[in-house]
């Protein structure tokens, strides 16, 4: 339903010239993922058929989907471009880094847990530390990497107006109740459902205050 009432928005302004945002910076998990996991050690990855059979090509780039995910949707109607790639995509080109990327990782969330793996042997769960994916804080050191590329890119003045005028969503939270919370009996033996989203609901707020989402190293 969000997606559908930021697509509607977003048609009813497509008549203005040029793009609705310099560029378009994601955050989150599987939801949105477009392959970041591909070149990391863990079982979350979606680089091989059927993925990606309905996507430009017929090609499984990494995306949990059998196409398009909602950044390419929101960044195709933002008018900046027509799929949004992985930060970690080795192809990336600077001229990617002008109109975003996503960092998001499929596995990740809000709960700490969730980043870590799962996998089930015998009726026991084993968290293999070796085989993580990004969490938030690992995408917001990302998002600190990318600001200092952009600005040897882009230089100072312009990747300030970038980074202030870009167009940020931030997708976490079905990863968390489906693989941590329903998946496995750690949380379920400290939270009930509702206690578990009041946990994730916080751990969001906790995510949007951080500073690397608002600080400016050119003042």
């Amino acid at each position: 339903m969000l997606l559908l009432q930021i697509s509607q928005t977003l048609t009813q302004t497509q008549n203005q010239a040029g793009p609705l945002a310099p560029a378009l910076i994601v955050f989150g998990d599987s939801i949105v993922d477009p392959g970041n996991n591909n070149g990391m050690q863990t079982l979350a990855k979606s680089n091989f058929p059927p993925y990606g059979q309905n996507f430009a090509g017929r090609i499984p780039t990494g995306r949990f989907s059998n196409g398009k995910i909602p950044p390419d949707i929101i960044a195709s109607k933002l008018g900046i471009k027509e799929y949004l790639p992985a930060y970690l995509d080795q192809e990336l080109s600077p001229d990617d880094l002008l109109t975003g990327v996503s960092f998001a990782s499929g596995a990740s969330g809000y709960d700490p847990l969730t980043s870590k793996i799962p996998v089930r042997t015998n009726s026991i769960y084993h968290y293999w530390f070796g085989l993580q994916v990004l969490s938030p804080s690992d995408q917001l050191k990302l998002f600190e990497e990318y600001k200092e590329k952009l600005r040897a890119v882009a230089g100072e003045e312009r990747a300030a107006s970038i980074i202030s005028e870009s167009f940020y969503s931030v997708c976490f939270g079905s990863d968390d109740l489906a693989n941590t919370y329903f998946a496995t009996p750690f949380r379920q033996a400290e939270y009930d459902l509702p206690s578990y989203v009041d946990f994730m609901v916080t751990s969001a707020v906790g995510f949007l205050k951080q500073e690397e989402l608002y600080k400016d190293e050119t003042l």
